[in-house]
């Protein structure tokens, strides 16, 4: 299951990590981002140890909208070492392109 990122924990789950971790910024009345939710968190299985996947909700985290520079959702960033090294706009991915540009951070 992906984890639910919120401003309070986003520095220690993301930022902080010493595993790659593919962040879902998504909302409740975003079509495609409920398409992309139960893939993102089969993946967060798959990747147990070696990667993580969160999920932060626009509407209640707007400060790491505007933060990210959050245009569209769905928005998959992807960090390494605290920094976004990738990212994917759009729901238009499968499960394994995610889980291999995730590993290979």
């Amino acid at each position: 299951m992906a984890i639910q990122l919120t401003e309070s924990n986003f520095q220690s789950e993301v930022i902080d990590s010493d595993l790659p971790v593919l962040v879902d910024f998504w909302a409740e009345w975003c079509g495609p981002c409920k398409m992309i939710g139960p893939i993102l968190d089969e993946l967060s299985n798959e990747v147990s140890g070696q990667a993580k996947v969160g999920k932060v909700n626009v509407d209640d985290a707007r400060d790491l909208a505007v933060k990210f520079n959050v245009r569209s959702i769905p928005l998959l960033l992807f960090f390494k070492n605290g920094e976004v090294k990738d990212q994917i706009v759009g729901a238009g991915v499968t499960k394994d392109q995610l889980k291999q540009r995730l590993l290979a951070l």
